[in-house]
């Protein structure tokens, strides 16, 4: 089948799916920076449940993403090309997503139950939630430089494959 009629349409749904994992993902984003000067846990729970209201328009964002990114390729016949850099692209998504859950999902987990809620991992085990943990030892939790590291990844990520989609190099 040639996809090739449909080249432009898959690039601007791949880039419409970039914006939408932005979009939602910026929630959590704001949420984690915010989460370093807040010390009211009743405040920290309400910023967590806005941080994972988005996560299902997050996730959807990046199976769009994927889906026509991957077919763009597929009809701009970048994959078989002998051009590397979209398989650089993915390598690089593969590794801020790698990231993220390397950082940025212990750092939640943490706060989560540094203030006593349960984690996604928590309920699907049937765990109840732990009891918050002291004023200082959550002041310890939430100056960590997590939120900066996976903002850093997330950007410099991004800004590699931007550099590969559009110039290019090899």
């Amino acid at each position: 089948m040639n996809l090739q009629p449909f080249h432009q349409w898959f690039v601007l749904l791949h880039i419409l799916g970039v914006l939408g994992l932005l979009l939602a993902h910026g929630a959590s984003v704001a949420v984690a920076f915010r989460l370093r000067s807040e010390r009211d846990p009743i405040r920290i729970k309400a910023l967590l449940e806005l941080s994972n209201a988005y996560l299902n328009a997050m996730y959807g964002g990046l199976l769009v993403l994927l889906l026509f990114g991957i077919l763009a390729g597929i009809s701009g016949a970048f994959w078989t090309s002998g051009k590397l850099w979209i398989w650089a692209a993915l390598v690089v998504l593969v590794g801020i997503v790698v990231g993220m859950y390397l950082v940025a999902l212990p750092f939640f987990n943490n706060v989560r139950h540094a203030v006593g809620l349960a984690t996604f991992d928590d309920v699907r085990k049937g765990l109840q939630p732990p009891e918050p943990v002291s004023a200082s030892d959550l002041e310890t939790l939430l100056a960590s430089s997590a939120p900066m590291t996976t903002a850093l990844t997330g950007v410099g990520g991004l800004a590699i494959i931007a550099w590969l989609m559009v110039l290019k190099p090899f």
